[in-house]
């Protein structure tokens, strides 16, 4: 089996750049699973390094630090989650709102499909520092990595969102309450302490995401003829 410790590499060529990659995959790999298992804080770099059997300042020379490390983390697990539209052809020839009642009704198949990346996006958006935050809404807002503004502007081709308010306005209102509905969905079974939730709240669900559609359409829709 190939070596790929840092010690063992040489220092110059093409073969060292691959080698250099394959580690730095080997690294972020490996840190997402032990992120999503011990959280941000308790987890250690160190740790990390051990289990990869490098040493620990491989990991700070391919990332800097623990929260460039996790920033990584961040960006490799959102960016494998399925983007806005990545619901079935039925589903979106039905529209915009149908898409958004598909994607909240399919949580339980999402979590067992995603769990380290989702757990990874949880912590780094509710349990992060606000330092790292920003980076992480730098790379939210820069990348879009969702496909947020592609989904939003399908519903306008659509006549199904309203076109008299900003396009971003709405992408970014959006994000923020799908998201949050989404997690609270979700973490019942992830991270119950997450949301306060009400005691029968699991017997509601289908409920609870049918009033969820209803607001959202009467904040972003378009005015429903009588």
């Amino acid at each position: 089996m190939p070596d790929f410790s840092v010690d063992n590499v040489a220092a110059t060529g093409p073969m060292t750049a691959k080698r250099s990659q394959h580690k730095r995959s080997l690294i972020l790999d490996a840190a997402m699973r032990h992120f999503a298992e011990h959280g941000y804080e308790a987890a250690r770099v160190g740790d990390m390094a051990t289990q990869l059997g490098i040493a620990k300042g491989s990991v700070f020379q391919h990332f800097g630090s623990k929260d460039g490390l996790f920033f990584e983390a961040y960006k490799s697990a959102l960016r494998s989650l399925p983007p806005y539209l990545d619901v079935p052809a039925e589903v979106k020839d039905m529209g915009f709102f149908a898409a958004v009642r598909h994607r909240l009704s399919g949580s339980p198949r999402f979590l067992e499909k995603y769990r380290v990346p989702y757990r990874i996006v949880l912590l780094g958006n509710y349990g992060s520092d606000l330092s790292l935050k920003k980076r992480i809404m730098r790379f939210v807002g820069t990348e879009d990595p969702l496909g947020a503004a592609a989904f939003v502007k399908m519903g306008l081709d659509r006549g199904e969102i309203r076109a008299d308010v900003d396009q971003f306005l709405i992408t970014s209102f959006l994000e923020c309450t799908f998201e949050r509905m989404h997690d609270y969905l979700l973490t019942a079974e992830v991270d119950p302490d997450l949301f306060h939730r009400a005691a029968d709240s699991n017997e509601n669900k289908e409920r609870m995401i049918d009033h969820f559609v209803m607001v959202l359409r009467g904040a972003i829709g378009t005015p429903q003829r009588a």
